[in-house]
């Protein structure tokens, strides 16, 4: 009997030969569930799915991150912003310690730490906290709104400055040499020359061809125009 093993992803059962060991996780996949090397290109490297996502979207580690992504979204519409510790719980999706509840210092603006490096990185730092009523507010950090100030106004002064077009350079037209016009006007009059030179036949005579004037004679007429 041939070995079989399960898929780690999709959880099929396939021979051992049809799986593929994963070159970061090292785990058995099946052909289906790998890509080749997002990070190089690689066709003979090859990768499950998940380590691929995680090359290509990596999430933070720390429980704080979607705190952060949080207050750049409110950041976008608004420079102060109150949160009740059980929203903070909510967001970051579990449970704050409970030096939170208990000690201000934890909600310092200190970059050594985890949880501050959470605001700090999205530009907010805390302005006051409440332990007994349980919330926190957080407030823009000076350079960023002074950096934003600075982009509408250099933003307002190109709107105001008036439209000045792009010179545009016509192109230049080309000069025909000597040569080539007397070349032009000898092939004019040779056109002339032929034309004056033909035979003009009044009425609907047509004259007979040149293969008819060699078959017969100018006296005689072919049977069957009789």
């Amino acid at each position: 009997m041939p070995v079989k093993e399960e898929c780690g992803i999709c959880g099929r059962v396939f021979r051992y030969s049809y799986l593929r060991r994963c070159q970061r996780c090292g785990r058995l996949f099946c052909r289906d569930c790998m890509v080749p090397d997002v990070s190089t290109g690689d066709f003979t490297r090859m990768l499950c799915l998940n380590c691929a996502r995680r090359i290509v979207s990596p999430f933070s580690r720390s429980k704080y991150g979607l705190l952060t992504s949080y207050l750049r979204y409110r950041g976008s519409f608004t420079s102060r912003v109150k949160l009740s510790f059980a929203k903070i719980d909510g967001i970051i999706g579990d449970n704050l310690p409970m030096s939170a509840y208990r000690d201000e210092k934890w909600w310092s603006n200190s970059a050594s730490v985890a949880h501050s490096r959470a605001w700090l990185t999205a530009g907010w730092k805390t302005e006051e906290v409440n332990l007994p009523e349980g919330y926190v507010i957080f407030k823009k950090a000076e350079n960023l709104q002074q950096r934003k100030h600075y982009a509408r106004r250099r933003r307002r002064q190109k709107v105001e400055k008036p439209f000045t077009p792009a010179p545009y350079r016509f192109p230049k037209s080309r000069k025909l040499s000597k040569t080539k016009i007397a070349r032009l006007q000898a092939k004019l009059k040779n056109l002339e020359r032929r034309r004056a030179s033909m035979v003009k036949h009044r009425g609907k005579f047509k004259p007979r061809p040149a293969h008819e004037k060699r078959l017969f004679k100018p006296e005689e007429k072919p049977k069957w125009q009789d």
